[in-house]
């Protein structure tokens, strides 16, 4: 797995501002305090002699040493005459220390060679920024998604039974080799919903995923094409290409062309060629696909990615209907 060059670099100079916040809060006390009183300034000062002392002595005898331990023993001793002194004026005795927002890695975001969990976190949320999923990732999961609305019929709520488990082991156990899923059913059954949920998963895991709708995608591949009058791939479409798992929501609902089918085309086989996981979410039917995109498309499609199907009610207008073209995908 790997992580977005763009954003570790959000997300190291979010762990990154935090340590520099706290060491500058921490001097800021310590200004404070100095100009509160002289004698706790003197004693810093003290301190910071003794620091040094410590060090020579450590190099010159050993810990061991008479003359580290007598330095060790005068640090001590203004370490509590500085702690009874912030006593005495109301304040901690770690006032002045840098407290910061993750102890485990002093927000360097690294514990030894090892990430911090602080890190992973921002790459998380950088990662959910980034992913063209906005508000979903916190509005539909795997938690909130009812089998309340295919419970009129028991054939459909089995399905979807059958297809949620699908999906929550797939972003469960989610790797690079988890191979491509092609969501089908028509508007209002669960599949951006589903998509969604295994796209947090999947983040929340460390990997890289890109989502957007067909139209979008096709768009950004036009517009970069006439911008740079060249049909080569730009940082701004490659993400497409390259992303640890791509989510391709709505396909059907855009405009073909032959520029369009041109771009699925790519995008389906370059994927497949990368090995990489896609997910593709269509209210279209086999019939309809077949219609739409042609053999060379739909053949992939039908042979490269294993589809689920959403079945039952509209669970926004709460309207029955099949979707045309699937029963022989179902069986």
């Amino acid at each position: 797995m790997g992580y977005r060059v763009e954003n570790y670099r959000i997300a190291k100079e979010i762990i990154d501002k935090r340590r520099q916040d706290a060491l500058a809060e921490s001097e800021r006390r310590r200004a404070e305090l100095h100009a509160r009183s002289a004698e706790a300034a003197e004693i810093d000062r003290a301190l910071s002699r003794t620091g040094l002392s410590l060090f020579r002595a450590a190099c010159e005898g050993g810990k061991d040493s008479p003359a580290f331990l007598r330095v060790m023993e005068e640090n001590r001793s203004l370490r509590e005459t500085r702690a009874a002194l912030l006593a005495s004026l109301a304040l901690p005795a770690d006032y002045t220390e840098v407290h910061y927002t993750c102890p485990a890695c002093g927000d360097t975001g690294y514990v030894d060679i090892h990430m911090c969990t602080c890190l992973k976190r921002e790459l998380t949320l950088a990662a959910f920024r980034s992913s063209g999923l906005g508000a979903l990732l916190e509005q539909q999961t795997f938690e909130n998604f009812s089998l309340d609305y295919y419970k009129e019929n028991p054939k459909n709520l089995r399905l979807m039974q059958s297809t949620l488990a699908v999906a929550k082991e797939y972003a469960e156990k989610f790797t690079l080799s988890s191979g491509s899923l092609l969501f089908l059913g028509r508007t209002g059954l669960g599949k951006t919903h589903l998509s969604t949920a295994i796209a947090r998963c999947v983040m929340e895991r460390g990997f890289d995923v890109s989502y957007d709708s067909a139209g979008s995608v096709f768009s950004d591949f036009e517009f970069y094409r006439f911008k740079n009058g060249r049909e080569d791939d730009t940082p701004e479409t490659e993400k497409y290409l390259t992303a640890e798992l791509l989510i391709l929501d709505d396909l059907g609902t855009e405009s073909v062309t032959q520029y369009t089918l041109s771009c699925l085309y790519r995008l389906i086989n370059g994927r497949l060629c990368r090995g990489l996981p896609t997910i593709i979410n269509t209210n279209l039917g086999e019939d309809a696909l077949q219609q739409r995109y042609g053999d060379r498309i739909t053949s992939r499609l039908l042979g490269e990615y294993r589809p689920l199907l959403f079945v039952g009610e509209d669970v926004i207008e709460n309207i029955a209907s099949p979707t045309p073209g699937m029963e022989s995908i179902a069986h």
